[in-house]
Order: C-alpha cells, then sequence, then structure tokens
C-alpha cells in the first residue's frame, strides 16, 4: 500500500478483485506457524511450518509439507485477526471440489 493511500485513506473498494488482490499479495511469502479449522466446537490443528504463496491467479497455504488451501483470488476473502498475528482465510477450496472452507493461519512471530 503507498503512502499516499494509508494518509488519505483512499484505494480499492472491498470485494472488488483488485481489493482481493492487494491483501493476497501483502501476505505472500508470510511464514506460518500453524493453521486451524473451525469443526463443531473445536479448533483443530490441521498444519504446522510452512507459507502462504500467490501463484498467477490462486492463493496457496502450503503447511506440514502438503497443501492444505487453494483458492482463486476473485473468490477469497481475508480478515484479520484483532491481535494482528494471523489471519482468517475463507473461500471454495479447489483441492475439494470447491468446497466452502474457512481456516485460520496463525503467523510465525518476527520482530520488526
Amino acid at each position: 500500500m503507498s503512502f499516499l493511500k494509508k494518509i488519505f485513506k483512499i484505494g480499492t473498494k472491498p470485494g472488488t478483485y483488485s481489493y482481493r488482490l492487494e491483501r493476497a499479495r501483502e501476505l505472500h511469502g508470510q511464514a506460518i506457524r500453524y493453521v486451524t479449522e473451525r469443526r463443531e466446537n473445536n479448533d483443530d490443528v490441521i498444519g504446522r511450518g510452512g507459507a502462504l504463496a500467490v501463484h498467477g491467479d490462486n492463493f496457496i497455504v502450503d503447511a506440514s509439507g502438503d497443501r492444505i488451501f487453494v483458492c482463486e483470488i476473485k473468490h477469497l476473502d481475508i480478515s484479520w485477526l484483532m491481535s494482528g498475528d494471523g489471519v482468517i482465510i475463507r473461500g471454495p477450496n479447489l483441492l475439494e471440489d470447491g468446497r466452502e472452507r474457512t481456516i485460520t493461519v496463525h503467523f510465525v512471530y518476527y520482530r520488526k
């Protein structure tokens, strides 16, 4: 995000493809501590270690040496956790024939 966009709060509108692409690019290369998914009343850990990536028009979550989640950016919904140390990712998972999936990705802490 550019300096002027931050100051004047201008930019793309939420829900548009350019907004989703910008959010996905912000996360590209981010290191993952662990990935959880809510099932019934529990948060189950479904992967540890790995990274987030943007490849072409797809957003990819790799953890535990496996590809956990692949979604087209035009259908992707990303929300930051209030603590700032992770994101909630929603969208149709292409690895599961488009089944809607919601996962929470927690980042590795690096002091900046």
